[in-house]
């Protein structure tokens, strides 16, 4: 089972990368107009283990109890203001599959999760990670921050739900019809030497 969340973190980004864009653009318009600069890549982010768990756990932990309840406004409220654009409305749209399918995300404050985008800070100044937590079913996530007054607050959240382990495939049936087979042959003991009949 696939949660289809990705779309609209996709949507979100784009918002973000165009304002910042359009900013950019005015300040350089200004400017003459220098040699191509490169964008700079992704940078670590400085955040230690702990604050990487709380921002994990929290932001799913969130949205679990929004989709057990059916209302998001404590989800909406804890997110950016990039987030908070989503009306209470917008958010039970978007998540309505996992609270349908009563998706249980609680396992995620006692199991570690295992990254595998480590915390980096993208070039608009957003904190992206993602990873998955090895439960059955495994949960897969990928979390976006932005940075609102000193703290990181929910930008963008995409869950998908996925195998822990490889499946085995089905075991073939029998064939339909079972050829017959004869009964092993009854131990027959050699023949007499002499031709004499045996007992």
């Amino acid at each position: 089972m696939k949660i289809a969340i990705r779309p609209y973190l996709q949507a979100i980004f784009l918002i973000a990368l165009t304002c910042a864009g359009v900013g950019a653009a005015r300040a350089q318009t200004s400017k003459q107009k220098a040699a191509p600069v490169e964008t700079p890549g992704p940078k670590p982010a400085q955040i230690d283990r702990n604050g990487v768990l709380i921002l994990i756990r929290s932001a799913l932990l969130a949205l679990d109890q929004a989709n057990k309840t059916g209302n998001y406004t404590v989800l909406r409220d804890l997110g950016a203001p990039g987030f908070q654009v989503n009306t209470v409305a917008r958010l039970a749209e978007i998540f309505a599959k996992q609270r349908n399918d009563n998706l249980d995300l609680s396992g995620v404050a006692v199991i570690d999760p295992q990254l595998n985008l480590l915390p980096q800070i993208e070039p608009n100044g957003m904190m992206r990670m993602a990873g998955f937590f090895p439960s059955v079913p495994q949960v897969n996530f990928e979390l976006v921050f932005a940075p609102v007054n000193g703290q990181w607050r929910l930008f963008g959240i995409s869950v998908t739900i996925g195998q822990s382990a490889p499946v085995a495939p089905e075991p073939q049936a029998p064939p339909a019809s079972p050829v017959a087979q004869k009964p092993p042959p009854a131990a027959v003991k050699p023949p007499a030497a002499n031709g004499a009949k045996q007992p």
